[in-house]
């Protein structure tokens, strides 16, 4: 299934404690039991006023479909086209020392 990331404002999600946390969090567990195998939800980061969900799901609709049945406010829904990290680096510079280029030649 695609991943996708979902910015939520809340405002002052950053404040909240434990339990509020858990509360959500329980809601959202709740309504994804309710919705079936087409969205899974990953983890979240909570920030100042915004929680960002990374979600695994067949399709943005599913998304919307949860976020409406929980009462989750959504900003906007990002499929996730790549991951980079750290060790992506080291990859292309594992390659450009084996003598393969990471940048085709476009002279």
């Amino acid at each position: 299934m695609p991943k996708y990331l979902i910015e939520r404002t809340v405002p002052g999600a950053g404040q909240m404690d434990a339990a509020a946390l858990a509360a959500i969090a329980n809601k959202s567990n709740s309504v994804l039991r309710d919705l079936g195998p087409d969205v899974q939800w990953v983890h979240s980061y909570v920030s100042d006023d915004k929680i960002t969900c990374v979600y695994l799901a067949a399709n943005e609709d599913v998304i919307r479909e949860h976020a409406r049945c929980g009462g989750f406010p959504v900003d906007a829904i990002c499929e996730v086209r790549a991951i980079i990290d750290p060790a992506s680096a080291e990859l292309v510079a594992r390659r450009t020392s084996k003598g393969v280029s990471a940048c085709p030649d476009t002279r």
